[in-house]
């Protein structure tokens, strides 16, 4: 079986596990995905949910971020952690969509990407849910599992993005993603996995490396 005809079958066993699995953060345009995303960064997905639903409602859009103060924005997104930085990030942001984009959040990873605070996880996240432009999201659960299941053996998330690009279809990235996610949080953990009680432990490289739960 090739590689990418195995990779698939893994996937495959997984979304029957996980059938639900989809982007934790609560948004209803791209604006607020984008602003989420970039709060995410070392943050939890439910601490930055209790946080922009507060945060939304003082700055509902760009025009409103923009003209924010910096102690404004950090006082609302102080608990994500690394405030300040977050804070300068968001209105910067805010003011280069005004500026180059209309307000508008766009639809073009090169374009995002050159944004305040925006790298190419952040960039996809919004391109596949926003957008349903097919993205390949790498953070630190896909690229732990891909690592794990052979998919790649770079620690670099760029590298693992285009290797996970080339041996997977364009429409299973966003997808893809999702569902690794949804396996990291729940069984193949780090820095040991729940071999033991894993579901599709018969059809990883890495099978009965932990014999204890």
């Amino acid at each position: 079986m090739k590689k990418t005809e195995k990779a698939l079958t893994l996937l495959r066993a997984l979304e029957k596990i996980y059938p639900t699995a989809h982007c934790a953060l609560n948004y209803q345009n791209p604006w607020q995905l984008l602003v989420a995303t970039i709060l995410s960064a070392q943050c939890t997905d439910k601490r930055v949910n209790i946080v922009t639903e507060t945060l939304f409602k003082k700055f509902p859009g760009p025009e409103q971020m923009a003209a924010a103060t910096q102690d404004q924005v950090e006082e609302l997104i102080r608990s994500t952690g690394f405030f300040r930085n977050k804070a300068k990030n968001l209105i910067r942001c805010a003011e280069q969509l005004l500026i180059h984009h209309q307000g508008q959040v766009p639809a073009d990873i090169d374009a995002l990407v050159a944004l305040n605070g925006v790298g190419r996880k952040t960039a996809n996240v919004v391109l596949g849910n926003a957008y349903q432009i097919p993205g390949m999201v790498v953070d630190t659960h896909v690229k732990r599992l891909a690592k794990r299941f052979g998919w790649t053996k770079s620690d670099s998330p760029e590298q693992i993005e285009s290797e996970l690009s080339r041996l997977l279809p364009e429409e299973e990235w966003t997808q893809c993603s999702h569902t690794l996610i949804a396996h990291g949080r729940a069984c193949c953990k780090a820095p040991t996995p729940y071999c033991s009680s894993c579901p599709i432990v018969d059809l990883c490289p890495r099978k009965g490396v932990d014999k204890s739960r």
